[in-house]
C-alpha cells in the first residue's frame, strides 16, 4: 500500500493568480472573494490543507482572512503563514491560539486545524543579513512555541527580552500548531533542523530532493529531532500530456520578458538561495522548459519564488507524487494557473487515485 501524504492546495492571497502569466487581470485578483472561492473549492474538492501565503506589501492580509475564512469551513486545515520580522512572540502566540479556537477541532476531536508557515522576513523598511536575521527567527519560534505549549516564557535572547506567565487562550490540543519551515541556505537548514516540523522545499531534480532529505535528516538527527518533509510545487494536469503540455505554452503566450522579470524582483524573497536555485533550473532547462521528466519550469519566468511545475496525465502526475513520496515527502502543496479552476482539474484527476489525509504530529 502507498503511505498516505497530506495534499494542500494555495489560496492566492499575493496578487498571484492569472490566466496568462504576467498579464494581470482583474477578476483574478487578490480580493475576500477571489480568495474566498479558491479556498472553498480546496474544501469541497476534499483537499487537506490550504497555504495562505504573506507578503507584506502584496494583496489581502493573512491573519485577518484566515479568521474570516474559518467560519466557512467544515474539515479543511489553515497553513497560515506568519512573517516573523512583522510580529512580537507573544502577539503571535495569541493570535495564532485564537485562530486555532475560531476554526475548531480536527475530525478526530484531538485537536484543531491550523498551522503555521514561518517566514524569516525583515522588519518591513530594514534589511538585516541572513545570519542575525535567522537567529532572531529561532528565538521568536522557540518563545512562540513555549507560550502554545502552555508554559511561562522567561527569555533573555540577543533580540527578545520577554518574561510571560502562561497564557490563559490555548489552542484546542493545549499543543505548538505544527511548523511548517522552508529554506535553502546552511543557516535556513540549521533553523529548520532545530525549531520546524515540517521542512518545506521548492521544485528540484530527483537526485537533489534526495540530498536535501538525507542533509536535512542528519541535521535533525544531529540536534536529537526528527522532521517530516513537504514539496511546494504547480501542477498542469490534463487528460493527455500533450493537452497538458499545450496548456502549459499556452500559460506563457502573452508573457513579456521584461515584465516577468519585474514581478520576479518584486518579491521580497527575490535574492535569496532557494530562488537563486529556481532560476539554475530553469538555466539547466531544454528548450521546452523541462528540466527533468515531468518537471517544467516556465512558471518561474514571471514569478519569484517557487518556479515549477509538475506537468502531464494523470498517471504522469500521480507517478511523479509517488517518486517523491519514496524520497521521504509526505506532505504536497500545490497549485496552478488559475487557482480555482486548477484545482477543481487536480481533485478530479489525481486526488482521488492518492492515499491522502492531514499529517499527524
Amino acid at each position: 500500500m502507498t503511505q498516505q501524504c497530506e495534499i494542500s492546495w494555495f489560496s492566492a492571497l499575493c496578487d498571484d493568480d492569472y490566466e496568462f502569466l504576467g498579464v494581470p487581470d482583474p477578476a483574478l485578483q487578490s480580493s475576500w472573494e477571489h480568495c474566498r472561492n479558491i479556498v472553498l473549492t480546496a474544501e469541497k474538492s476534499g483537499f487537506d490543507n490550504i497555504l495562505l501565503p504573506s507578503g507584506y506589501q502584496l494583496g489581502v492580509d493573512t491573519t485577518m482572512f484566515a479568521a474570516a475564512i474559518a467560519p466557512y469551513l467544515q474539515r479543511l486545515k489553515l497553513l497560515m503563514a506568519v512573517r516573523i520580522g512583522e510580529d512580537w512572540p507573544p502577539v503571535l502566540a495569541r493570535r495564532i491560539a485564537t485562530l486555532d479556537r475560531i476554526l475548531g477541532a480536527n475530525a478526530a476531536g484531538t485537536g484543531g486545524r491550523l498551522n503555521v508557515n514561518i517566514i524569516s522576513s525583515d522588519i518591513p523598511g530594514e534589511v538585516m543579513e541572513g545570519g542575525p536575521r535567522y537567529a532572531r527567527t529561532i528565538e521568536a519560534m522557540q518563545i512562540v512555541r513555549q507560550l502554545l505549549n502552555g508554559e511561562a516564557v522567561s527569555h533573555k535572547g540577543e533580540f527578545y527580552d520577554v518574561e510571560v506567565a502562561p497564557p490563559r487562550m490555548t489552542t484546542l490540543s493545549g499543543k505548538c500548531p505544527p511548523f511548517y519551515f522552508g529554506g535553502l541556505s546552511p543557516v535556513a537548514r540549521d533553523v529548520a533542523a532545530a525549531a520546524a516540523d515540517v521542512y518545506l522545499m521548492w521544485p528540484d531534480t530527483m537526485d537533489n530532493v534526495k540530498a536535501v532529505v538525507a542533509d536535512m535528516t542528519e541535521r535533525a538527527a544531529a540536534k536529537g529531532r526528527t522532521l517530516k518533509f513537504g514539496y511546494r510545487a504547480h501542477v498542469i494536469v490534463r487528460e493527455t500530456e500533450d493537452e497538458a503540455r499545450a496548456y502549459a505554452d499556452r500559460l506563457l503566450s502573452k508573457l513579456d520578458a521584461q515584465a516577468g522579470d519585474a514581478i520576479r524582483n518584486k518579491s521580497l524573497d527575490a535574492q535569496n538561495f532557494g530562488v537563486q536555485r529556481q532560476a539554475e533550473l530553469r538555466s539547466a532547462a531544454d528548450g521546452d522548459g523541462f528540466v527533468e521528466e515531468n518537471l517544467w519550469t516556465g512558471i518561474g519566468r514571471a514569478r519569484s519564488g517557487c518556479g515549477a511545475a509538475i506537468v502531464g496525465n494523470p498517471d504522469q502526475v500521480l507517478a511523479k507524487l509517488r517518486a517523491y513520496q519514496a524520497v521521504g515527502m509526505e506532505a504536497f502543496i500545490l497549485s496552478g494557473y488559475p487557482h480555482a479552476a486548477e484545482c477543481d482539474l487536480f481533485a478530479r484527476h489525481v486526488l482521488p487515485h492518492i492515499e491522502h489525509g492531514p499529517l499527524n504530529f
